[in-house]
């Protein structure tokens, strides 16, 4: 057999995970049209993020300031954010700014809450031994700040983000299935926003999609004028964000652009790089749909499978998802189960399309919570023994299989 090598385990000790596959499979690689970009070396890095766009730098912002908040996304986004912080604290320093004013605060929305080791791997252990790094709570602690016009959401924030004069966030831009593209005003809301805030946020959305489905502007990779996008946008305005860097990354999550600066100029900037830098060309029909994970393999089901259902030919065809990660899918408060009869307000469950004949779920480190992700189906297999996806696959034996491979499913869109 040969095999094919993928990105894996990003916040676990990066590696290529290598699964042979039969002789007769004829495989076709679909690569993000920036997968092999080079990452910014420390100077670039820091070039990004003192010339910021449309701001002043930094150094300037925080003259006169008493409180910083540093606001970063959570695990389930690859943002190298270590390599970002360091330049930071340094325009802080030469504000001013003392240690004992600053605090990090992780925009986790709805997912759960992490720990000192998460932080450490997010933000290097440096900065976790010199500052306080505090978890969002959606549930309690969150001051009004206004209401949206586009759903008319109650935007409550985070209240020490809010008691803070210079409010600073980094996150990363990435195609998302509802918002267009995440990073920009998602890590406020819902980052840092209410569980109300948040949940009204993605009803309206949903109930919108339900009702233009023949012609959405919501969905993966839409920008312009998507209505989610726009909430979200105001309800960032509303918090007073002072300076956004945004990030975009290649295939195994290192940091190949860096957009800083005013919160919707410098966001629209990243998102018109990545609409070409995350764009895919459309499979051919093969008969095979191998979807990996990497950037977000604990939002596997949630995201990566998507993009294979998306690939898989009208005639029929399988799926594979690739979904290693070791800490599991994220708990989600408002779209996870939490028992046998129990769930959050919105929780969902893919549901697999009449044309794909098989979901093979494969996954060294078994998951049964996370299963609810999926509806129950004769057509759904987990696994953690790559032997069985390829008894599995209906078309395993055939001569000539047409094979393809998505890198970074949870990442890629085309149009």
């Amino acid at each position: 057999m040969r095999t094919i090598s993928l990105p894996q385990l990003p916040w676990h000790g990066t590696k290529e995970l290598k699964l042979p596959i039969p002789d007769t499979w004829q495989v076709e690689f679909y690569h993000m049209a920036g997968w092999n970009r080079p990452a910014l070396k420390p100077a670039e890095i820091k070039a990004a993020i003192t010339n910021p766009i449309s701001s002043a730098p930094i150094r300037e912002l925080a003259k006169k300031k008493n409180e910083v908040a540093i606001i970063f996304d959570d695990m389930t986004r690859v943002t190298r954010t270590a390599e970002i912080v360091p330049f930071v604290l340094e325009e802080l320093a030469e504000a001013g700014i003392k240690d004992n004013k600053i605090r990090f605060i992780c925009a986790l929305g709805c997912h759960g809450a992490y720990n000192r080791l998460d932080f450490s791997k997010k933000l290097g252990e440096e900065t976790v031994a010199r500052f306080p790094v505090y978890n969002h709570n959606p549930f309690a602690r969150c001051t009004h700040v206004g209401t949206t016009h586009t759903f008319g959401t109650k935007v409550y924030l985070n209240e020490e983000v809010m008691k803070c004069d210079l409010k600073i966030a980094i996150g990363l831009v990435t195609p998302h299935p509802a918002s267009g593209f995440g990073g920009g005003g998602k890590i406020i809301l819902p980052g840092v926003a209410s569980f109300e805030a948040i949940e009204h946020n993605h009803r309206e959305t949903m109930e919108y999609m339900m009702k233009h489905q023949d012609n959405s502007i919501v969905g993966m990779g839409i920008f312009d004028d998507n209505p989610m996008r726009l909430d979200i946008e105001e309800a960032a305005t509303l918090a007073g964000l002072d300076l956004m860097i945004n990030c975009i990354v290649n295939m195994w999550g290192e940091t190949v652009s860096i957009f800083s600066g005013a919160l919707i100029p410098t966001y629209a900037a990243a998102v018109r790089e990545a609409t070409s830098h995350y764009l895919t060309p459309g499979a051919k029909g093969e008969s095979i749909v191998i979807a990996n994970t990497f950037a977000k393999a604990s939002e596997a089901i949630a995201v990566g499978l998507g993009t294979a259902f998306r690939a898989t030919p009208p005639q029929g065809g399988d799926v594979i998802l690739i979904a290693n990660a070791p800490d599991g899918q994220v708990t989600h408060y408002l779209m996870e189960t939490f028992g046998r009869k129990t769930a959050g307000g919105m929780s969902f469950r893919a549901r697999v399309p009449q044309n794909v004949n098989r979901v093979c779920i494969f996954s060294e480190y078994p998951d049964v919570t996370g299963r609810d992700y999926i509806e129950e189906s004769d057509k759904v297999f987990f696994t953690n023994t790559w032997d069985k996806v390829l008894e599995a696959c209906t078309c395993s034996g055939a001569r000539g299989t047409q094979v393809a491979v998505y890198p970074n499913a949870d990442i890629q869109y085309n149009r």
